[in-house]
């Protein structure tokens, strides 16, 4: 039996634990199940949609729109690029929002045959309540690690997210 088959000492084993990309994973969903939280509790969310969240019917993929669908309308691989998914997936997405009343599909005005993806009135009070949910979550963080370390985290994160990883070509 070769050396590489052997168990790893679960000691060696820590590191999968504590990495930068698990950190940021756990502290990503941390901070979007507050907003989900702050949004099923909010007044200005309609009531269908604070039950949603607050039965946990709202996922990250649903925030997707919220953060990613400009207030102008988005064609729909438009807005799966901006997310990060495939047309499929963001074709499912958009119908179960259109379902709930926040978005909705029109006829886009440049291409007949391209459709639109908008936002609803309820999708506007949706957007609002996503925005202060998320400035709150903001606050919240910005309280539990300290300004200064809330300022250096943003700005590190900022940094990391402009700029290209290494053998992906060069820096913007």
């Amino acid at each position: 039996m070769s050396d590489h088959l052997h168990p790893v000492p679960a000691a060696s084993d820590a590191w999968r634990e504590t990495h930068l990309g698990r950190l940021l994973g756990h502290a990503m969903r941390r901070f979007d199940e507050r907003v989900y939280q702050l949004m099923a509790h909010d007044v200005d969310v309609p009531l269908a949609l604070s039950n949603l969240a607050a039965r946990d019917q709202v996922s990250a993929a649903h925030i997707h729109i919220t953060r990613h669908l400009s207030l102008a309308g988005d064609r729909l691989t438009d807005l799966a690029d901006a997310a990060g998914m495939t047309k499929q997936a963001m074709a499912s997405l958009v119908d179960q929002c259109e379902a709930w009343g926040l978005v909705t599909r029109e006829p886009d005005p440049r291409d007949a045959r391209a459709r639109v993806v908008r936002f609803t009135g309820i999708g506007l009070a949706w957007l609002k309540a996503f925005e202060w949910a998320v400035a709150q979550a903001q606050r919240e963080f910005r309280e539990a690690v300290g300004e200064d370390v809330a300022t250096v985290v943003a700005l590190g994160l900022e940094a990391y997210v402009s700029d290209r990883m290494p053998g992906d070509g060069e820096a913007r």
